[in-house]
């Protein structure tokens, strides 16, 4: 952020109010405001399309020693990461779940719905019959009936978890033709983050300050629709 110098040369303000503001903004709630702010302005406008939804989770590499920061053996690499929605048309509509990145997806599921369903009550979404995609991490009893339970339908990529035969039973819903949707989706949403340098390493040690330039990315990302006018 460029900032002015006055008639003497010197800087107008220094650099250390700008962030001592971000920090105030962030502990009033205001980042978090300014994205509801933003779905509230999708669903006013038309412009989403939740009969799919579609949910996956994403790794940041951390280079500084912080808070909510783990070794992540599938990746190689130590960071946090985050479990986020979005819909049919790339908008992420409901706030992230953030964890170490030695945290496995799945438990943080069920922690990732009742944001999608405040978010929808607050802002008069119906979220009743709308299916929720997710790759087989997610496979389990316990998300299948969490999202049962909010009137959602599950479309979740079976996992075999090493199986040599089928599992015995009757066979979950699955279509392959929305899970392949995600790739254009979802994966497309975390493409877009990437291209926004401050997010694509985590510098900051305290993860309520990270967390909420990611939560300013995805407002960009949202309004992107407003921005062609």
């Amino acid at each position: 952020m460029p900032i002015e110098k006055d008639r003497d040369g010197r800087p107008e303000i220094h650099h250390t109010r700008i962030y001592r503001a971000f920090r105030r903004w962030e502990a009033q709630g205001c980042i978090a405001a300014i994205f509801a702010g933003s779905v509230l302005k999708l669903h006013q406008a038309e412009l989403l399309d939740i009969s799919i939804i579609h949910g996956d989770g994403t790794t940041t590499a951390a280079k500084k020693s912080g808070d909510n920061i783990g070794f992540s053996g599938h990746k190689k690499m130590k960071g946090d990461k985050v479990v986020a929605f979005c819909d049919r048309n790339c908008n992420v509509i409901a706030p992230f779940v953030a964890a170490p990145g030695n945290d496995n997806e799945s438990p943080l599921l069920r922690e990732a719905l009742p944001l999608v369903t405040r978010i929808a009550r607050e802002i008069g979404m119906n979220l009743q019959g709308t299916v929720v995609s997710l790759d087989g991490v997610y496979d389990c009893r316990y998300n299948r009936k969490a999202i049962f339970n909010r009137g959602m339908t599950p479309n979740i990529n079976p996992n075999p978890r090493g199986r040599k035969s089928p599992k015995r039973g009757r066979k979950p819903l699955f279509e392959p033709w929305i899970f392949e949707e995600r790739f254009s989706t979802i994966e497309r949403v975390f493409g877009w983050e990437d291209k926004f340098r401050r997010l694509l390493l985590r510098f900051d040690r305290l993860s309520h300050l990270h967390y909420a330039f990611k939560t300013l990315a995805y407002t960009m990302i949202n309004l992107r629709h407003f921005c062609r006018e």
